[in-house]
């Protein structure tokens, strides 16, 4: 059963920085790994992607102040958040896809004050 346990969000004034993690266990092959987030009244939408190579994509809105890094070792990826905005704010999914099957977290909260 691959589970995948997000942590590090949390409540951060406009301008700050958070870092959040997500770790995949239950497999023994983890493919691309990826954050999505989903705000109030909203659709989910895809922050940023990384592959297990290293190659990684984002979104138009985080693109220069989110990273997103992964650990192979330990099936693990980041997402360090920078110049947050109150518009960051959501519910970040971590995700996987492992043999063409999606898995998410059960999600972390993000909450930017102005």
């Amino acid at each position: 059963q691959v589970q995948l346990v997000e942590s590090g969000g949390g409540l951060v004034q406009a301008g700050g920085s958070l870092r959040l993690s997500c770790a995949a266990s239950g497999s023994r092959f983890i493919g691309a790994m990826g954050w999505y987030r989903q705000a109030p009244g909203k659709m989910r939408e895809l922050v940023a992607t990384i592959i297990s190579g290293g190659s990684t994509n984002y979104a138009d809105s985080v693109r220069g102040r989110f990273t997103i890094a992964r650990d192979n070792a330990k099936n693990t990826v980041y997402l360090q958040m920078n110049s947050l905005k109150p518009e960051d704010t959501a519910v970040y999914y971590c995700n996987t896809l492992i043999f063409g099957k999606n898995y998410w977290g059960q999600g972390t909260q993000v909450t930017v004050s102005s």
